[in-house]
């Protein structure tokens, strides 16, 4: 199942870290403190990678998609 712009803008925050994902290695990660960091998780020569991509809200659902696509390239 995918992200919707409007379930990221509308997540409620707790006190532990959360993760939610959208599609082929992309999720945001938002901390206890609130902040939400567009992650991508990927694999290299058999090695687990892991990029971030940029911070919500300064980096749409779409822009981190977008990203994402160029950085499998």
């Amino acid at each position: 199942m995918s992200l919707t712009d409007t379930k990221v803008r509308t997540i409620k925050l707790t006190n532990k870290a959360q993760k939610l994902y959208d599609e082929r290695g992309l999720f945001l990660q938002i901390t206890a403190a609130g902040t939400k960091s567009w992650r991508f998780r990927y694999h290299f020569e058999d090695k687990e990678k892991l990029l971030t991509l940029g911070i919500y809200p300064e980096v749409s659902l779409l822009d981190a998609r977008e990203k994402r696509d160029e950085a499998k390239r």
